[in-house]
């Protein structure tokens, strides 16, 4: 459809008069109509006949406009003369007559007189009930099966209103305003592109109306039948394309500002079907096909306002379509495909993963069986979440999706950074695949590239790069570069810390060497109390809190020192995760790591959980905490699941590790990764996620930090950003852990369709660190749902039972 003109707006409704006197001997009072390209008057004549008078866009040719006037002739014959208008003859005998836009150097336009059908618009209309959606399904059926076997010359369109053409929108996406919502377009157009075009332009076609927005249809209300749908309108999109693309259209739109949008669309298509069956072919590529037809709309809404920022008509339904499609990236396709069979009384052909994402098995395998191998072929010191264990096959943003398409909110996996299966990230990672991925003895400049962008984010002292594959990794590079600077074996390091499943890691997490089937700390390590305003020596979260837990950092190494040894660093994780969600007081790492330098040690501040923009008011936490390190480590979130990590370093550090034994990482660093991290770090800053952190997360917070008074058993609210723990307690003056209580908040949760998890040595601690991308609907909805499951627990006392 072509952009609207601001001087179509030229047309008065005292030229609609006139033209509707002049050319069709109609004398009527005129009053503007809202249109979305072409300028309508409602006409009243003396008599109380009404007509409405369409002047086209200068676009519009008179074959097309013929094409749609055989076409309402044809519907208003099979379904009645109220159902649709009709044109009328003009005092020459057309139905299209030619006239001038007012004004000097007016263009030539066509203007067309149709009849009026009553009724009321469908925006304007409520409730829209589930039988009401349906009537509008078997209205386009019922339209579609009156122009089934039209044809005519103007009935193929190159138009990206074809809904085949819907790849054609991508154009536009540059006029998307926000970067999250390009992302969340991009992602139902490669949906539909993979799983719906290659089968649709295969699929039997027919004319249709191709436009059943709530614009466009006319609805009564019947006596005992309450609203219904009854009449159409507008017919500028009319064209031959495939017939499932009606109910894809009107669906979507049904959808818009519904509270249960997926339901809205399954009534209309059923409807649809009960006038006009679909096939299963038709069936089964639906859902993509109604997203893409959402991301027309928004994207060409966003490009015709860019041109038209005062035509509010334009943007009429893009709020809506936005909201509708942050509701159906929680709808995994497969269940969506299901849904539509069993509302239209058909039993959806077993999926073979083309519709569900998942790229099944052909030998689908149960979840038991499944369970059975993994004790088989897998270390049974491997665990797996859940007391009933989720079998996952797809991911999209925040969301993951079960082997059945139930889609579940993640509020745990700080793995995929920006949201799982990124479009940008997968992009680039599909990109570099196909050219070249070697090692680093090759010259390549994404290497040096995403080094100086990592760089720039960081304090300018940290200035060197090793890349390597897993955090795991590189906390162990980072101990030897400690090592070989320092010239000590020694290590400081926090209570509960956890820092990687290396063995010289194992070696410095207390987490894992204190905790079952450890042996304790080996006589290099020497471990502090963990700085936890809450639980431990020093309570609060202020900066004396922070200098009296950095003083234990002090004199840790001290001791180490006096037995002779001394210390080659300190090492911490900028925000414990394994602790229990600990959030350092003010000032603990900055005055931690200057009592390290003191005692001749290095500060090894580890981000591998925590880095890139979680903190939410910084991008590295260690900034947040006011710390200096000496050594960074990353890990996790750097390659949003990619296996991708790094240590940043000093200059100085550096040159001391090249003792001459060379450095080689097989993988580290390579093409594919760094275009993968480069990816990473423009999404961050394309969609403000850091910003998105903050906000989001400190609504959560607050949120949660409510429900304190509500629920005795949740002790303390803690985070920043989007890592936050609540720490659940039986009794709030003696902080006994609830530790069975949080297992079972843990699977409630889950049956509810959110993804939390315990942590803590005392396994009472619910950890919250989801994607970046997680909305503040979502952070309200975590809540809520927190909210129902504690009540639920304390009505029953259900949750003094973690296996209920």
């Amino acid at each position: 459809m072509a952009p609207a003109h601001k001087k179509q707006l030229l047309f008065s409704e005292k030229d609609a008069r006139e033209i509707a006197l002049e050319e069709f001997g109609l004398t009527a009072k005129a009053q503007r109509l809202p249109g979305y390209v072409d300028i309508n008057f409602h006409l009243k004549g003396d008599c109380d006949e009404e007509h409405v008078l369409k002047i086209s866009d200068i676009s519009e040719n008179e074959a097309g406009l013929g094409f749609q006037n055989i076409a309402m002739e044809m519907i208003a014959k099979e379904c009645g003369e109220l159902f649709c208008p009709v044109p009328c003859k003009s005092l020459s005998g057309k139905t299209i007559v030619k006239i001038m836009s007012p004004g000097r150097g007016g263009s030539m336009r066509l203007a067309r007189l149709l009849t009026f059908v009553p009724g009321q618009l469908m925006c304007d209309a409520a409730p829209h009930t589930e039988g009401f959606l349906e009537s509008v399904g078997s209205l386009l059926g019922r339209v579609d099966r009156a122009l089934e076997h039209l044809t005519h010359p103007a009935m193929y369109r190159d138009t990206v209103w074809d809904l085949k053409s819907a790849s054609g929108s991508r154009e536009y996406l540059g006029d998307v305003a926000s970067r999250s919502s390009r992302t969340l377009a991009e992602h139902f157009l490669d949906m539909f592109e993979s799983l719906a075009l290659p089968v649709l332009t295969c699929l039997r076609s027919s004319v249709i109306h191709n436009d059943g927005n709530d614009y466009n249809v006319l609805v009564k209300k019947s006596p005992g039948k309450g609203l219904e749908a009854t009449g159409i309108i507008d017919f500028s999109d009319l064209l031959r394309t495939q017939v499932v693309c009606e109910p894809a259209i009107t669906a979507a739109y049904a959808a818009l500002g519904k509270e249960e949008p997926f339901a809205a669309a399954v009534a209309v298509v059923k409807g649809y079907h009960s006038v006009f069956p679909l096939t299963e072919e038709e069936l089964s590529i639906l859902f993509p096909l109604v997203c893409a037809r959402l991301c027309t709309s928004v994207c060409l809404s966003a490009h015709m306002h860019s041109i038209d920022p005062e035509n509010e008509y334009i943007l009429a339904s893009e709020k809506r379509a936005w909201a509708v499609l942050h509701r159906f990236a929680g709808i995994d396709p497969g269940k969506a495909e299901t849904a539509f069979f069993d509302a239209c009384g058909l039993k959806c052909p077993p999926a073979t993963g083309a519709c569900t994402g998942g790229g099944t098995h052909p030998e689908k395998m149960s979840k038991d069986e499944i369970l059975r191998l993994r004790t088989v072929h897998i270390g049974s010191s491997l665990s797996v979440s859940y007391i009933k264990p989720i079998e996952m096959v797809r991911g999209f943003m925040q969301y993951l999706y079960d082997e059945n398409g139930r889609a579940y909110l993640d509020a745990v996996n700080n793995v995929p950074h920006v949201g799982h299966c990124h479009p940008k990230v997968l992009g680039a990672a599909k990109k570099q695949m196909a050219a070249l991925n070697t090692n680093t003895r090759y010259l390549h400049d994404n290497l040096v590239v995403y080094a100086k962008q990592l760089c720039s984010t960081m304090p300018d002292r940290l200035e060197v790069c090793f890349f390597v594959n897993s955090g795991s990794e590189a906390n162990d590079l980072a101990l030897r570069l400690a090592r070989a600077y320092t010239g000590r074996r020694d290590m400081a390091v926090v209570d509960g810390a956890y820092h990687g499943n290396l063995a010289a890691l194992i070696d410095i997490s207390p987490y894992k060497f204190n905790g079952p089937g450890g042996k304790g700390a080996p006589p290099h390590v020497h471990m502090t109390t963990v700085p936890d305003g809450y639980r431990g020596l020093y309570k609060g979260t202020g900066r004396e809190a922070g200098e009296m837990y950095a003083a234990c950092v002090r004199e840790t190494m001290k001791r180490a020192a006096d037995e002779g040894a001394g210390t080659a660093a300190f090492i911490c994780e900028s925000f414990m995760g394994c602790a229990g969600q600990i959030i350092p007081p003010e000032n603990y790492l900055k005055t931690a790591g200057r009592h390290a330098r003191e005692a001749g040690a290095v500060f090894i501040a580890d981000e591998v959980q925590v880095g890139f923009g979680r903190a939410g008011t910084h991008f590295w936490a260690f900034d947040a905490q006011g710390g200096e390190p000496d050594i960074v480590t990353l890990g996790k979130p750097m390659g949003n699941g990619h296996p991708l990590a790094a240590v940043v370093t000093t200059k100085e550090i550096a040159d001391a590790f090249d003792t001459g034994m060379e450095y080689f990482n097989t993988f580290g660093g390579n093409p594919v990764s760094c275009a993968v991290g480069m990816a990473v770090l423009d999404v961050i800053a394309e969609d403000g996620l850091q910003k998105n952190a903050l906000e989001t997360g400190a609504r959560m917070k607050s949120g949660l930090e409510a429900l304190m008074e509500r629920h005795a058993i949740i002790g303390h609210v803690r985070g920043a950003g989007l890592f936050i723990g609540v720490e659940l307690v039986s009794d709030k003056k003696s902080l006994e852990p609830a530790a069975s209580e949080a297992a079972f908040v843990v699977e409630r949760m889950k049956e509810e369709g959110v993804l939390i998890s315990t942590d803590g040595p005392l396994k009472n601690v619910l950890k919250i660190k989801p994607p970046l991308v997680f909305t503040k609907a979502n952070a309200d909805f975590l809540v809520d749902t927190l909210d129902k499951v504690l009540a639920d627990a304390d009505k029953t006392g259900k949750h003094q039972d973690r296996h209920v």
